[in-house]
């Protein structure tokens, strides 16, 4: 049986004596307790209990936002099963801020605290997208306006999660065939805010792996609340579309940049103008290539009567390779345009350590529910690590993977342990519990020995 404690160390002193011990644990570091720990202080665990919807009977055990917080650190943990939940938090530091704990009241440590079909009860409690959306609320309604953060600039993505063609019980796959052959999947598209060098991830939408890009984001950066008048949004090739570029202008008062694709008119005829006018200047970050200012694009590059002023920026390279790129801000400059293109690559390198570091793709079943459950917790966690590398106990991380950061850590016992009985715990240094122990009586000294003993082993 699992059971959630609070701390309650006068109590636990009393039962100690009379011998009532449930269970022991040695508090070790951990840099994941650390970020936890300083996420809780700046109010963000709260953000989780607001706003996730409790899903179960009155008679609850186990707060629903501890479990979620417990996921999120073992997927920063790089812990994929959710069996590895309940071992997320082992500071006892960290689980006093907290001011909770759990134990299992059968078996020790290293057999498991929670059972696995308990966790997946609770997760199939929700419905399908419902955890997507509820990612996108903790964010944009809780955690930026609690951190203060309005981002201006954001960058819109697309990237394919893979799973094993043969299986066909991935529930709401899809099939596409691509330069990487025929794949199985997902696919998640993602608003990314760039804040100072950093960013986070704003809003996500997902799918089967043969939705369009397009397709997958066109209602969210229709709606979403996180564009606003005066910002601008960065997309790739697969989200060219002059309608969706017009109403994002029109409507939404947001400035879009997009590079042409090679088979367009609009494409050849701004090179051959950029040629035609002569006039290229040093690109402002690569000695190799040059720059020319194309205005008036939308004369080449039509939709309907309504379309939108668009400038554009011509790149040439030695090698005579030539790209275009766009703008609906008819203030920006040749330069102005490539170094705000220039902020994409950003949310490429983020998928990279999602999906290399973060396990993104390592899902353990084939549900649907269980798939987002993953997909909201291996996001949050980043989102964490994100926000946490902006405060300044995590500056000294900034721009460094959590992942690589763990493999290095070497945990150190931190003096303390954490004592269990009925449904409170209590820390102790070594010392106090020494004290404990030398006034004891004979067999409760026994029943503490027995359990210290298991410390190696936990």
């Amino acid at each position: 049986m699992l059971r959630i404690s609070k701390e309650d160390k006068q109590n636990i002193l009393r039962r100690l004596y009379a011998g009532e011990i449930d269970a022991m644990s040695l508090s070790t570091s951990s840099l994941v307790d650390d970020i936890i720990l300083s996420i809780h202080n700046h109010g963000l665990v709260d953000c989780l209990k607001d706003a996730i919807p409790e899903k179960r009977a009155d008679n609850i055990t186990v707060p629903l936002h501890m479990v979620f917080l417990l996921a999120i650190a073992a997927k920063m943990r790089t812990n994929t099963s959710l069996t590895d939940i309940p071992f997320a938090l082992q500071d006892h530091r960290t689980i006093c801020e907290l001011g909770y704990s759990m134990y299992t009241t059968k078996g020790n440590i290293d057999k498991g605290l929670m059972r696995e079909g308990t966790i997946r009860h609770l997760i199939e409690m929700y419905q399908r997208g419902e955890l997507i959306s509820l990612y996108n609320k903790i964010v944009q309604n809780y955690i930026l306006p609690k951190m203060d953060i309005d981002s201006n600039i954001h960058i819109l993505d697309c990237t394919k999660v893979r799973v094993n063609l043969k299986n066909e019980h991935y529930e709401k796959s899809g099939i596409v065939r691509d330069e990487d052959g025929v794949s199985r999947g997902y696919k998640i598209a993602t608003l990314r805010g760039v804040v100072n060098d950093s960013g986070v991830i704003e809003e996500i939408n997902f799918g089967a792996i043969n939705i369009h890009d397009l397709e997958l984001s066109r209602n969210m950066i229709m709606t979403t609340p996180m564009l606003k008048r005066g910002d601008c949004l960065i997309c790739d090739r697969g989200f060219l579309s002059r309608e969706l570029v017009n109403y994002l202008k029109n409507v939404r008062g947001v400035d879009t940049y997009v590079p042409l694709r090679k088979n367009m008119e609009a494409y050849e005829l701004a090179i051959a103008i950029a040629h035609e006018n002569n006039s290229w200047e040093q690109h402002p970050h690569r000695k190799n290539q040059q720059i020319a200012f194309v205005p008036h694009i939308e004369n080449y590059w039509r939709y309907d009567d309504g379309d939108v002023p668009t400038n554009a920026c011509v790149v040439k390279g030695d090698d005579g390779f030539c790209a275009v790129f766009t703008t609906t801000d008819t203030t920006k400059t040749a330069a102005d345009i490539i170094k705000t293109y220039e902020i994409r690559p950003e949310i490429e390198e983020d998928f990279r350590q999602i999906k290399d570091f973060w396990r993104l793709e390592e899902f353990k079943s084939t549900k649907l529910v269980e798939i987002e459950f993953h997909i909201f917790s291996v996001l949050m966690g980043y989102l964490f690590y994100q926000l946490y590398m902006m405060l300044p106990e995590g500056e000294q991380f900034a721009g460094r993977s959590l992942p690589v950061l763990i493999k290095n850590y070497q945990p150190k016992a931190l003096g303390h342990v954490v004592v269990y009985t009925g449904n409170c715990f209590g820390v102790f240094s070594i010392l106090e519990l020494m004290e404990v122990y030398s006034n004891c009586a004979e067999w409760v000294k026994s029943a503490i020995a027995s359990i210290l003993k298991d410390f190696g082993r936990a």
